[in-house]
């Protein structure tokens, strides 16, 4: 029997999802034993400052990769919009075996869409990706940072702290908490980010018997996709730091991606297609058409 340690954030989201990766890999491998290793990262512990002046890359990644580095655990399970585009020396995201609806949800108090929250609502969001789209859709809410898991973003919202949160429809799928969704956003309303929805997995590079493994669950269609987005990422964070946002669709053996940036909340949005297995250039040309259409930062 094999042991294989799997690393994961502690929140009831990422047990859920380390969860669902280990089914997988059991599926694959029945005579393997899953144990869970829960590890907290700087964005478990500072739940005070608000993500778009706090948040930096990995703040929700590096204490697991990093544990993972040092032997402490075998692989690692990622949301995989958290994880920087940045790889860290010697990790490899082996697969991508997973990837849920990709849009965002409003869930409000009263149970009312966007549309019919009252002018002057509140709506908490910590992302600015979110925030300059909401501001296009509805420019008279208040848009104000929240911070918390899914659980107490929730919260906040029934207490009246908020009129309503913005959240990742697939984060609220997999804590069974999707009926709660009083609108789901439409991407041409609410582009996601770059690989939302996906989880990703990651091992040492040198580890042959977790790569192997972990190739037996990943989705290349799945990776191709999200391949596409991240190299779009990779290149906008390359040349400003606008909010930025990407999602890309198979139409058989052609990839669609749509993407958008948001200069001083102004949405700059485009699309390309080309065939799937040009999707990393895919996400380079679409960054570049976008980086031109944007005033200097």
């Amino acid at each position: 029997m094999t042991v294989l340690r799997l690393g994961t954030r502690g929140s009831a989201l990422a047990l859920a999802q380390a969860h669902l990766v280990a089914i997988r890999l059991q599926s694959a491998a029945p005579s393997l034993t899953v144990e869970v290793v829960t590890i907290t990262t700087a964005g478990d512990t500072d739940q005070a400052t608000p993500l778009a002046e706090g948040e930096r890359p990995g703040w929700f990644t590096t204490a697991i990769q990093e544990a993972l580095q040092r032997g402490e655990i075998d692989i690692a399970v990622h949301s995989l919009k958290d994880l920087p585009t940045h790889r860290p020396e010697g990790l490899v995201i082996a697969a991508i075996p997973f990837r849920h609806d990709p849009r965002d949800a409003l869930v409000s108090r009263t149970g009312v869409p966007l549309r019919a929250l009252p002018p002057g609502s509140i709506v908490g969001t910590g992302s600015p990706r979110r925030q300059a789209q909401l501001r296009a859709l509805r420019p008279d809410l208040q848009v104000r940072p929240i911070r918390g898991n899914i659980e107490t973003r929730i919260r906040k919202v029934q207490e009246a702290e908020y009129d309503a949160t913005i959240l990742a429809l697939a984060g609220l799928a997999r804590l069974g908490r999707q009926a709660e969704a009083a609108q789901i956003f439409g991407f041409e309303e609410m582009l996601p980010a770059p690989g939302q929805g996906a989880l990703a997995v990651e091992c040492r590079a040198d580890d042959h018997h977790a790569r192997q493994l972990l190739r037996t669950i990943d989705d290349p269609t799945h990776r191709l996709a999200v391949t596409a987005e991240r190299s779009f990422l990779a290149a906008i964070e390359g040349g400003c730091s606008y909010p930025a946002a990407a999602y890309a669709e198979h139409f058989g053996s052609t990839l669609k991606l749509h993407a958008l940036i948001a200069p001083g909340g102004r949405i700059i949005r485009s699309k390309i297609g080309g065939p799937a297995e040009t999707a990393a250039g895919l996400g380079r040309q679409l960054a570049a058409e976008l980086l031109a259409r944007s005033p200097t930062p």
